[in-house]
């Protein structure tokens, strides 16, 4: 891969060593030197690398102002509704999951929105998002609309999987939101595998948009980023020169393992160019610096250059899920984080640039909530899925073995858990 396909200092060098002292940059990509030595002595890296350096904590650098890049009042407007959405249907799934209206563990996204916003808006309509069992604001970033959300959250037959998902299972086809996945590094050969069928519809079949390659976005964790699944199809991907982008949510924490305990290298952006494709670290917080790499990265593999993986470290503002509190931050940690709540800097970023006015911020937050308190009362009068939607998905052919020649189940025979049934 040429190095000048990605601005190679922005995305391939370190800006710092975490132990301290300085790190020489990584040479390009599939150049041979970027192989260490064997045997060489690994400097253990300490603080964030980051795109640029005003987004590395600790930083001389930091205490400047922090550059954006160019956006559009439109375009920032959007971010902004699209963050606030996430963001305010989180917090409503908190108060209807402790009124009892959602059942088993909630994941919730809250302090991530950054990225779900910064990636997804960026996306077509034929281009497909692979999520994790964090998928509530992934899903409605991509167009699902709210009231299918949380339906679906609901248990209802009107959820966009019709109440058989729930939470971690978020699905919907004409959106491509191809699945949330309740186990970690699930959903990683499943966007892969998408990612190849784009690459065949363009090749082989002819059928690619105008823009180039339809796109194949896999979010996923840092606790799965220690998974045999992830380095495979890292590989196959590079190997191929999929159009797909590996987007790490690195919020420091796989459920109760701190990510420094459990990973040799925590810099999960290294293993990028271990397998010759760009890796990228960016401030999960800011999503304007999100929303510029990740039109990078997407240009990229529509173009036909492959894929790239791109570390966002983050930080929840809740923790692993609902039923199961966090507690294990320190207090410094979070303060830290939660004083770079990333509405709250995109909103003074709008103020300060004179892209809108406090009233017009204020009435898109009107809107949203307006948006949210409908998607409950919509799902709180949907219907129940019917009894005979039970089985439906699970077997390939309901009727020849689900379900009996009298329309009644075979489960309900007696004679079917004694091993005596006719199926």
């Amino acid at each position: 891969m040429a190095a000048a396909s990605f601005t190679a200092a922005k995305f391939l060098a370190p800006v710092a060593a975490r132990s301290g002292g300085d790190r020489a940059p990584l040479p390009a990509a599939g150049v041979a030197s970027a192989r260490p030595r064997r045997g060489a002595q690994q400097t253990r890296l300490r603080t964030a690398v980051a795109v640029t350096n005003d987004v590395l904590a600790g930083n001389k650098a930091a205490q400047a102002p922090a550059a954006h890049p160019a956006v559009t009042r439109e375009e920032v407007l959007e971010l902004y509704e699209d963050m606030i959405l996430g963001r305010v249907f989180e917090d409503m799934c908190a108060q209807m999951y402790y009124r009892g209206k959602m059942f088993g563990f909630v994941h919730l996204y809250n302090g991530q929105e950054a990225v779900s916003t910064g990636f997804i808006k960026l996306l077509n309509q034929a281009d497909c998002v692979v999520s994790t069992y964090r998928d509530h604001v992934h899903s409605l970033s991509k167009g699902v609309p709210a009231r299918s959300v949380m339906a679906e959250l609901f248990g209802k037959a009107t959820g966009c999987c019709r109440g058989q998902g729930g939470s971690m299972h978020m699905f919907s086809a004409p959106h491509n939101v191809l699945g949330g996945f309740a186990f970690i590094g699930e959903g990683i050969p499943v966007a892969t595998g998408a990612a190849f069928a784009a690459k065949y519809r363009h090749e082989v079949l002819k059928q690619s948009g105008p823009d180039g390659l339809d796109v194949t976005l896999a979010f996923f964790g840092d606790g799965t980023c220690n998974n045999g699944q992830f380095f495979e199809c890292l590989n196959m991907a590079q190997l191929w020169k999929l159009p797909i982008v590996f987007v790490v949510e690195n919020n420091l924490w796989a459920i109760g393992m701190s990510h420094l305990r459990a990973t040799s290298d925590p810099e999960i952006w290294k293993k990028g160019p271990a397998f010759g494709m760009p890796g990228v670290h960016v401030d999960g917080m800011d999503v304007l610096k999100v929303r510029e790499v990740a039109k990078e990265a997407i240009e990229r593999a529509r173009r036909g250059e492959g894929p790239t993986l791109v570390e966002c470290e983050t930080y929840r503002f809740r923790g692993h899920s609902l039923a199961d509190p966090d507690e294990l931050r320190k207090p410094d940690e979070k303060s830290h984080y939660a004083g770079r709540d990333p509405i709250t800097a995109l909103k003074k970023y709008i103020v300060e640039q004179n892209l809108a006015t406090e009233s017009e911020l204020k009435s898109i937050e009107k809107k949203i909530d307006d948006i949210v308190e409908e998607a409950v009362e919509f799902a709180d009068a949907s219907p129940h899925p019917p009894r005979s939607q039970l089985l439906e998905n699970v077997f390939a052919d309901p009727k020849g073995f689900g379900i009996g020649p009298d329309g009644k189940y075979r489960c309900e025979d007696p004679k079917f858990t004694q091993g005596t049934a006719q199926v």
